[in-house]
């Protein structure tokens, strides 16, 4: 078999080609189409080619025309399939290792829409992330947002087009903000790139863009301005949070829960134990501000997080605790309520300490997310004759999904509280 990449002897190549179409590919690839006796593409980009001695079979069906090819190819003739940019980036590549093998095949790149895209806004995109919603749901699109991550290109269609996917990140109520860019006919004559307006994002349809188009998010540095607030319940976005892990925070749904199983009443002490960010800490805060509440977090970042939010929030009664409990525990004041979020894996220490500095009357509540953390502390507590109710919480929040909306599921998460056992008489 002749390997020769100028060639097309025996062998499937696939070239890249761009919005220019012919006068976009170099020599080498002009040569394998002048020398092909079938060569395979869309109507557009066979428009540029019609010069070509071979015979140019458009791609009608993609399956049957493929099944075509091959049949035209094993028949001896001279095949190059046209694909847009790289083929073997969410392209044409990926199907055409199932139809011929792999050894046969020649892989031409050309320059990709996203790689375009990147350069029109002047943004280094080794550290990008890439999401295909072309003709599937944007699940990965939500996990690369829901991460926080800086870069993220978009590959849309008809249904998932920009106006829908600003509207999907705005349902989402994101710590993290994104400026949204659309990128239409990168390469042709009729290249436009602009910033979506998120204000009008709900009102657009497929109508409003061209159908070549790549969507680039790019986050943002500064934190939303936080509008009026609720006495209870502040939206999760309106959070500092980690920013290599903005979703590692207890969601709202699940806080509200939990600030119900406190039984919070004033003028107590509080600790959250495993604070995180202090998203739970700072509602306490809020809620009863003659209370001190101790938001204890073994990490710096989450430290420093704790101390943000506070600031953020106005809450003057919430103190940042650095280090890892129990240890960290011992010059509090003995508490009224106790929570834990996190125990980094000392959840028996921790609470065989509470037991011993727990106030007449106080309770504790846990929030678990794996089954080796519940099994600890329900052994404990079963161990120690404390009573205990236990609850699991699976929250589903709604997306929006072209002209429908799915309910998205957040992690379960398993609430115990608990109570010292009375003393006996």
């Amino acid at each position: 078999m002749i390997t020769d990449r100028g060639t097309v002897e025996g062998c499937v190549h696939v070239i890249g080609i761009g919005r220019a179409g012919w006068s976009s590919l170099a020599i080498a690839e002009q040569n394998c189409l002048q020398q092909a006796t079938v060569v395979v593409g869309s109507d557009r980009q066979l428009h540029s080619l019609r010069h070509l001695a071979g015979d140019l079979l458009p791609i009608t069906h993609l399956h049957a025309t493929l099944t075509e090819a091959k049949a035209r190819w094993e028949q001896g003739d001279r095949l190059v399939i046209l694909a847009s940019g790289d083929p073997l980036c969410f392209g044409l590549g990926r199907l055409l290792l199932a139809y011929f093998p792999a050894a046969v095949l020649v892989f031409h790149p050309h320059v990709s829409s996203i790689q375009l895209a990147f350069s029109r806004l002047k943004l280094p995109w080794q550290d990008a992330a890439i999401a295909s919603v072309h003709g599937r749901e944007p699940d990965e699109l939500i996990r690369l947002l829901r991460r926080g991550v800086e870069k993220i290109a978009v590959l849309t269609d008809g249904v998932h087009h920009p106006g829908a996917i600003a509207t999907l990140y705005q349902a989402l109520d994101l710590p993290q903000i994104y400026r949204i860019w659309v990128c239409e006919n990168l390469g042709g004559a009729d290249e436009r790139v602009f910033e979506l307006d998120l204000a009008i994002a709900p009102s657009l349809t497929a109508d409003h863009f061209a159908p070549l188009n790549v969507v680039v998010l790019v986050r943002q540095e500064e934190a939303r301005s936080l509008p009026p607030l609720p006495i209870i319940g502040i939206p999760d976005q309106h959070f500092l949070t980690f920013r290599d892990r903005p979703g590692l925070m207890t969601k709202g749904e699940i806080r509200l829960a939990i600030l119900g199983a406190l039984a919070l009443m004033p003028a107590q002490v509080v600790w959250d134990i495993g604070a995180g960010t202090g998203s739970v800490a700072v509602e306490i805060g809020r809620l009863c501000p003659t209370s001190q509440v101790f938001a204890i977090e073994k990490t710096a970042m989450g430290v420093n997080l704790i101390e943000q939010n506070a600031q953020r929030f106005q809450v003057q009664n919430l103190q940042a605790v650095s280090g890892a409990a129990p240890e960290a525990l011992n010059p509090l004041p003995r508490p009224d309520r106790v929570f834990i979020g996190g125990s980094g894996g000392n959840l028996a220490a921790i609470l065989s300490h509470c037991q011993n500095v727990l106030n007449p009357g106080g309770c504790l509540v846990l929030a678990m997310a794996t089954l080796e953390s519940i099994h600890t502390a329900l052994e404990w507590l079963r161990s120690h004759d404390w009573p205990y109710d236990l609850a699991q919480w699976n929250v589903a929040r709604s997306l929006p999904i072209a002209q429908s909306h799915r309910l998205a599921p957040l992690n379960p998460v398993t609430i115990i509280t608990a109570q010292p056992p009375t003393p006996k008489s």
